[in-house]
């Protein structure tokens, strides 16, 4: 029954959150205000609120296109533990206020630590996690979840996470959430690839259903350039340390997945690397984006 629970939390996918976190922690240690607990306290806060995301996205799809849904990969599909028998529908909407009640508890702990700005941060970011799902505005449905996830998945996390440290707000932050916003739009865009069929027929007109899946393939791989390119323009642009160039060592994953997806766009068992490659991608280009702005500070003032 235990591993039904850890199933159904998608946990993996919370390198999605967590990574976004360390690059602002990374910016508040390059500017010598980064403080080990307040991080610790932010990565509990937005994993909960991802996770309570994750089961109130598979609570509202068990009424949708997962019933449907044939072409499964372990990346996409939802986690079937509903459709499987082995939690039921109301187990899993109490897990995710649950997981959506220790976000907020982490973000009223800070307010009271002297952040009042969390509450506004953590709020976008719970409604964030409620709307892409459920009714009524169901974004996911509408066209507007993929914008809704390069927000919260992105600028909105490393801006939330640099003020937690230092108690104020950063324009640098917020733009260096940017290419991980982009990587989460890419992980999600690409995981519609095989739902495409049971998306459509259940009504769940994201991007991918609206464009097609042949077209998809063209923007899955715009998205994915345009990471690495904003990287340079935050050089260029803002002035941001050279240093963040070593992200590219990531771009192998990342043009490997691009060229399977490529070729494999109507196979759901062929994605499965390139899916693969993309979680891979954007967790290897975060961490070394990472550990550059924090160099950033003894190299680059």
């Amino acid at each position: 029954m235990m591993n039904a629970y850890l199933k159904a939390l998608r946990a993996p996918f919370l390198t999605g959150s967590v990574v976004p976190v360390i690059i602002g922690a990374a910016l508040a240690f390059k500017e010598g205000v980064f403080v080990f607990s307040y991080f610790l306290v932010s990565l509990i806060g937005v994993a909960g609120l991802h996770l309570g995301g994750n089961l109130i996205n598979d609570y509202y799809d068990a009424g949708g296109s997962d019933p449907v849904n044939l072409r499964l990969t372990p990346f996409s599909g939802g986690s079937r533990v509903i459709q499987n028998g082995e939690i039921t529908r109301g187990t899993v909407l109490a897990m995710a206020l649950f997981f959506f009640a220790i976000g907020v508890f982490t973000g009223l702990w800070l307010v009271f630590e002297g952040r009042p700005l969390v509450l506004v941060i953590g709020l976008m970011g719970l409604v964030a996690g409620w709307t892409y799902s459920a009714p009524p505005l169901q974004l996911m449905s509408r066209g507007w979840g993929e914008v809704l996830i390069f927000f919260s998945f992105g600028p909105l996390v490393t801006l939330g996470t640099y003020y937690v440290m230092s108690g104020s707000l950063s324009s640098s932050a917020f733009i260096l959430g940017i290419p991980q916003g982009l990587f989460i739009t890419d992980v999600i865009w690409i995981n519609q690839f095989p739902d495409y069929e049971a998306d459509r027929r259940a009504g769940k007109n994201n991007l991918v259903v609206r464009l097609g899946p042949k077209i998809s393939r063209y923007f899955y791989c715009t998205i994915m350039s345009m990471a690495y390119v904003s990287v340079i323009l935050m050089i260029s642009l803002r002035g941001i340390s050279p240093l963040i160039l070593i992200s590219f060592f990531s771009f192998p994953l990342a043009f490997k997945g691009m060229r399977i997806l490529w070729r494999e766009y109507l196979s759901h068992e062929g994605i499965i690397p390139a899916q693969a490659l993309t979680i891979q991608a954007l967790i290897a280009h975060g961490l070394l984006l990472s550990l550059a702005i924090g160099f950033s500070r003894f190299f680059w003032k």
